[in-house]
């Protein structure tokens, strides 16, 4: 004798005591919302991180603010700006200008023995005005 389909209460038709097509959407949203959660967690604790900063890397891309944040680590833990390819400019020798990325510098000025961060400009707006010129 042939199994009967049977009509589930959610008008899907099958064997078996549940709507597994209906379970399986369940699971599916239940993951997209645990997803959702995760990545709003994420981005808050990411807007958070910039509270710690010497200066305002808010407006620059992701992977620039990494760069920038691992060689001010570096230069608060008194390593030489030149490990970074920084270089001194030519009409005020106590600005140092260190590239972050291609397209990215970072301006900091010489306090005696500490390098103190000032702004990370893009490669355009470095050309354009250079600090102290």
């Amino acid at each position: 004798m042939p199994r009967r389909k049977k009509t589930f209460p959610c008008g899907h038709k099958g064997y078996g005591q549940i709507c597994h097509r209906c379970a399986q959407d369940k699971a599916a949203r239940e993951q997209a919302v645990r997803s959702l959660a995760e990545k709003r967690q994420q981005k808050m604790e990411w807007e958070a991180s910039f509270e710690k900063d010497p200066i305002d890397l808010r407006s620059l891309p992701d992977y620039v603010v990494l760069k920038a944040r691992n060689i001010i680590d570096g230069l608060n833990e008194r390593r030489n700006y030149r490990e970074f390819g920084g270089k001194r400019l030519r009409h005020d020798r106590r600005i140092v200008s260190i590239p972050v990325t291609r397209n990215y510098r970072m301006i900091c000025r010489d306090e005696g023995s500490l390098m103190v961060p000032e702004a990370v400009l893009s490669h355009e707006d470095y050309n354009v005005c250079k600090p102290g010129s």
